[in-house]
């Protein structure tokens, strides 16, 4: 039962800061606790916990014309952040988790400033098919967090400029670009403010969470250590990049759920090291793949055999058999 709800509003555009807080914001919300997060990045791409930098984004070019890369903590896909998007998190226990009610909020802010807004597909909250809102999630052992974008006002040209979408996704969707996908709420509500949002937000909120959340701006009450430590883990280079190895096999491919990318680097024809990207939303399970792979045969059937032997919940089955049939289709 939640009977505590908090809005907090930072104002610093320093993607690594805001995920800073987000973090600490999730090893700390209360149990009977709901808490509104919403913060703003500037010229930013912002990448899964599980995708490959240099795939996803024109890295060198975005650094280059004064952009910053970001890995989040959540798993999906690769997101431009300017100061014409507004970001969300909603962080609570995991008993308390509600993705439906969570996205009532966004809805229901996005009806207040007149526009007719929908969930559809696994993530993406959109007007007259285009998306104006991609959402991810993180779970932890207690806690969880859900956030996502909202795009008012967002740069068009940079963001199909800096994100590097592969064909594969672009025909999964059936349209012709990134840009053509997505939407700016100021195309139906050309006055439109970040701030008018903002509110709207916090509006909807209070009236799905009820009672009168306590708000705040800025983190002047929080363990400054703390966010500093997790700041550091952010704008490092090993969290946004990490490694760039060059692997004996790469091997690409593109689910319903999402795309992979497996690389391999062989000794003696055994797997020595494995690496897994993806977009998948489900960041815990791409984590585990790795470590399965490693120490294998490098042979179809040996890796396919390898994956059926994971033990994973009901519903991470089928995509365990769906990379495994790919493996064996591979027939090396």
């Amino acid at each position: 039962m939640i009977d505590k709800t908090l809005i907090l509003r930072t104002r610093t555009l320093d993607p690594w800061w805001n995920l800073a807080v987000e973090e600490y914001l999730l090893d700390r919300v209360e149990r009977n606790q709901a808490i509104l997060y919403l913060w703003q990045n500037q010229n930013t791409v912002v990448i899964g916990k599980n995708q490959n930098p240099w795939r996803e984004c024109r890295t060198e070019l975005l650094e280059k014309e004064g952009g910053k890369l970001a890995r989040r903590l959540s798993g999906g896909g690769a997101v431009f952040h300017d100061i014409g998007n507004l970001n969300f998190t909603f962080l609570v226990n995991r008993e308390n988790y509600d993705l439906e009610r969570q996205v009532t909020v966004i809805l229901k802010a996005v009806n207040r400033v007149g526009i007719k807004a929908e969930m559809t597909g696994r993530n993406d909250l959109t007007v007259d098919g285009r998306k104006f809102s991609g959402n991810a999630f993180c779970f932890r052992k207690s806690n969880a967090y859900h956030h996502g974008t909202i795009l008012v006002s967002a740069d068009m040209e940079k963001l199909s400029r800096y994100l590097q979408v592969s064909e594969e996704k672009i025909r999964s969707k059936g349209v012709e670009s990134v840009r053509s996908r997505v939407v700016n709420l100021s195309e139906y509500k050309a006055d439109l403010s970040i701030d008018d949002m903002a509110r709207a937000v916090m509006e909807a909120f209070a009236e799905v969470y009820g009672g009168k959340p306590d708000v705040i701006e800025g983190v002047e009450g929080f363990e400054q250590n703390v966010l500093h430590e997790l700041y550091k883990k952010y704008s490092s280079w090993e969290w946004r990049y990490g490694e760039a190895p060059k692997f004996d096999i790469d091997m690409t491919a593109r689910f319903s759920w999402g795309g992979v990318e497996i690389g391999l680097q062989l000794e003696n024809g055994i797997v020595k090291k494995a690496h897994v990207y993806s977009d998948a939303m489900d960041e815990e399970f791409i984590g585990m793949l790795p470590e399965v792979l490693t120490g294998c045969a490098f042979r179809s059937c040996s890796l396919a055999q390898r994956l059926r032997g994971l033990k994973v919940e009901e519903g991470r089955k089928q995509f365990v058999e769906d990379i495994a049939c790919w493996l064996e289709e591979k027939g090396f």
